[in-house]
């Protein structure tokens, strides 16, 4: 029976306890039968409602262990074998308690279970967001077939309004895509022809073909859904701290519920159902529900919530680690930078000097050639035809283009002649900037200059800057030159440069950085997963290789810097919230233990073992409502005027 049942059938039982408990004093109301009739009750709700409490404690006995189920059993089996004794020697019976306790713990635990579904739904839905079929092309023809159908290679068509199937790569045509479910972008994303699309993501506007890459359970959504939920049933280190304690904590509550029967009873005179209520509230008000809850629960919502943003935290270890980085470490390319070149700067007529560059680099496959191409492309620019193409060892390419010869290389292209002062002076100013310059000319005279370099991501300098303003020191290693290294640091903000480092030597530079603090590396290349594994931090880009992904301890979807300010901060507010879930636990039974052993009696302040069950299932219901109001919190700072 399920905690939903249990607490149904709990409560239709004792309400006709609670019946007599209200109207007796009243107007002197007894259940027909009364003290066997509760007994009859009672003994219902102990065999069906509390018997799961009862057998777990007992199974912990017998392995020689204690834990909250353990002074749940303890504390209701005591009030119902007492009432059992008063009731045959015709004293004041307590069988109501037994039943309510286990009434109000119920209660607690099924609100616990209702918020904790609320916090892993989300995750959950996603997967329910997945289409049903797909339109799938086969021998020149297309079909529409279950999902289960598709495999790896199937060129499929989707329409606007529909769910791409599953993960692959555009073949033909463009659209702008939805990918919110998955990445957390809230724009639409543009895709054209070569561009990877993810499956279950939703088409906006035009019809394209894309041929399936990855399906079933290798695709995005089915990994990100894994992940989370290893991750919410992780445990943080911290966790480990809570267990030792609970197991002193059980055996300490049921020794001060002894003392206090025996201070009662002994001490200070009271009769037995008095000292036994007293040491019932104590075990009662100090089962450690509230403990148990404080960490499984914020770990559950901040791994939820970072998923709807893309950020996907691997286990409750991560979130420890990330409390208190002190260095992000960064690769360059492809992590801070875009991974390819592109045309930064044109000098001279901008059409005129970019469509004879793209003429003449129409047949390379060189990464210079295509950054020329890509931008003529998107300028709408038509690239003319070259003829007599001839390449020229270490200097460049040249060739006629409508009837004139022109070329596209280095300084030495232009051989004795010189360049102009205007264009001497740029090509000086961006190399020093460390972009790759080649000069484009026509007759044996320069008629511009394109600058090329692998440009940093427009969203890398203002990451740098957010991770500065919450005190962390940044730092990038790279095999690329030193000048190069620097003009990028410049750029983007980077506080250390590490240049000239070979792959093999990256986690060494690290071990070496980590002798000042703990250190967060960001990557996203093979050559990146020994630095993502020895880092205290690894961050994973997610466009990056799997064996980065699988080195990370946190992967970035979105592949945007931006996301490792907003991972930084979930973890640490997770963390944070654990931590303040546990202290608010403790003080709660530091606080309850003694109310409830009844040391404040004498002010009027006393706590019956109702109460203390109640009291304690609310306190469970208050951990969970703090984890859940992570998905609340701010995790970027305020703009200020």
């Amino acid at each position: 029976m399920n905690v939903k049942n249990r607490f149904i059938f709990s409560l239709i039982v004792s309400l006709p306890m609670l019946l007599e408990m209200i109207l007796r004093p009243l107007f002197g109301f007894e259940l027909p039968g009364h003290a066997w009739t509760m007994f009859l009750l009672t003994t219902a709700v102990m065999a069906i409602a509390a018997w799961p409490f009862i057998r777990t404690a007992w199974a912990a006995f017998k392995n020689h262990n204690a834990n909250m189920d353990t002074l749940i059993a303890i504390g209701t089996s005591t009030a119902y074998l007492y009432s059992i004794y008063a009731m045959l020697v015709h004293q004041p019976v307590f069988f109501e308690v037994a039943s309510f306790v286990i009434t109000f713990i119920l209660l607690g635990q099924l609100f616990e279970e209702l918020m904790k579904g609320r916090a892993s739904s989300a995750i959950e839905k996603l997967l329910g967001l997945q289409a049903k079929d797909a339109e799938v092309l086969r021998d020149g023809k297309l079909f529409r077939v279950p999902l289960a159908e598709v495999v790896v290679g199937d060129i499929l068509r989707v329409k606007p309004g529909q769910k791409i199937a599953v993960d692959g790569v555009i073949t033909e045509g463009s659209s702008t895509i939805d990918e919110a479910m998955v990445t957390g972008e809230s724009m639409p994303v543009t895709k054209k022809t070569g561009d990877a699309v993810i499956g279950s993501t939703i088409n906006k506007s035009g019809t394209f073909m894309f041929r399936a890459t990855k399906i079933g359970n290798d695709t995005l959504l089915a990994q990100i859904v894994d992940m989370v939920k290893r991750a919410q049933v992780s445990r943080a280190p911290i966790q480990k701290t809570v267990d030792k304690i609970s197991n002193i904590f059980v055996p300490a509550v049921l020794i001060i519920a002894i003392l206090t029967f025996v201070v009662w009873f002994v001490l200070l005179g009271a009769d037995a159902a008095t000292a036994m209520l007293f040491a019932v509230a104590v075990v009662i008000i100090a089962c450690p529900c509230a403990l148990g809850l404080a960490t499984p629960t914020a770990l559950m919502v901040g791994t939820g919530r970072g998923a709807k943003l893309g950020i996907l935290i691997k286990s409750g270890e991560v979130l420890e680690a990330a409390n208190d980085i002190q260095t992000v470490v960064f690769d360059k390319t492809g992590t801070i930078t875009l991974g390819k070149p592109v045309v930064t700067d044109i000098i001279g007529d901008e059409k005129t000097v970019l469509a004879l560059a793209a003429a003449l680099e129409h047949s390379s496959e060189h990464p210079l050639a295509a950054a020329i191409l890509e931008k003529a492309a998107a300028l709408g620019i038509k690239v003319a035809e070259a003829k007599n193409f001839k390449a020229v060892e270490g200097k460049g390419v040249m060739a006629t283009v409508a009837k004139k010869s022109a070329f596209i290389g280095n300084a030495k292209m232009l051989g004795t002649t010189k360049l102009d002062a205007k264009l001497e002076h740029e090509m000086e100013r961006l190399q020093r900037e460390a972009k790759t310059v080649v000069i484009v000319g026509e007759s044996n005279k320069a008629l511009g200059l394109i600058a090329i370099q692998d440009a940093p991501k427009t969203t890398s300098a203002v990451a740098i800057t957010a991770l500065k303003k919450r005190g962390l020191r940044t730092v990038m290693i790279t095999g690329d030159n030193e000048r190069v290294a620097q003009a990028i640091a410049e750029i983007v903000g980077i506080d250390e440069v590490i240049a000239d480092v070979l792959p093999s030597d990256k986690a060494d530079h690290v071990k070496s950085l980590q002798q000042h603090g703990k250190v967060a590396f960001v990557g996203d290349g093979i050559n990146d997963a020994p630095a993502l594994a020895v880092a205290d931090l690894g961050i994973a880009m997610g466009s990056g290789t799997d064996i980065a992904i699988e080195s990370g301890g946190i992967v970035l979807v979105k592949n945007n810097l931006q996301d490792v300010v907003q991972a930084l901060a979930l973890s640490q507010k997770t963390f944070g919230r654990i931590k303040l879930n546990l202290f608010w636990a403790f003080i709660y039974n530091i606080l309850g233990i003694p109310i409830a052993a009844g040391v404040f009696v004498g002010l009027g302040l006393t706590l019956s073992p109702e109460l203390a069950g109640l009291a304690m299932a609310f306190s469970s219901i208050s951990v969970v409502i703090s984890s859940l109001l992570l998905n609340k919190t701010r995790l970027t700072p305020r703009r200020t005027a």
